[in-house]
C-alpha cells in the first residue's frame, strides 16, 4: 500500500508518477524501496487516468434507510392467498417476457 499511497501523493502534487519519483517518496517515508514493486506499479498505472479512477472510487453510493416501525405499527404477517400467489407469478412472467421482446 505504501507504493500506491506514494503514487497518489505524487499525482496530487502534480509530479510524474515514475520509478525514480516513487523511490524518492518511499525513501523519504523511511522505508527501503522494493524495485520490483515500484516497476510493477508504474507499469500498472501506465495509461491510467488517475483522476477518473479516483472519481469512480469516490462516487457516492445511495443507501436507502429502511423506516423503523414503532411497536404499535408492527402488524402480524398475513399469509398470501392462492390468488395473491397467482397474481405475483403472472406479474413476474410478464416482466420476464419484456426482457425477450
Amino acid at each position: 500500500m505504501e507504493y500506491m499511497y506514494s503514487a497518489l501523493l505524487l499525482h496530487s502534487a502534480g509530479k510524474q508518477v515514475n520509478e525514480e519519483n516513487l523511490k524518492k517518496v518511499v525513501e523519504a517515508a523511511g522505508s527501503k524501496p522494493d524495485e520490483a514493486k515500484i516497476k510493477a506499479l508504474v507499469a500498472a498505472l501506465e495509461g491510467v487516468n488517475i483522476d477518473e479512477e479516483l472519481k469512480k472510487a469516490s462516487a457516492p453510493i445511495a443507501v436507502a434507510a429502511a423506516p423503523v416501525a414503532s411497536h404499535s405499527e408492527v402488524k402480524k404477517e398475513e399469509k398470501p392467498t392462492e390468488e395473491d400467489t397467482a397474481q405475483k407469478a403472472a406479474e413476474a412472467a410478464a416482466g420476464l417476457s419484456a426482457l425477450f421482446g
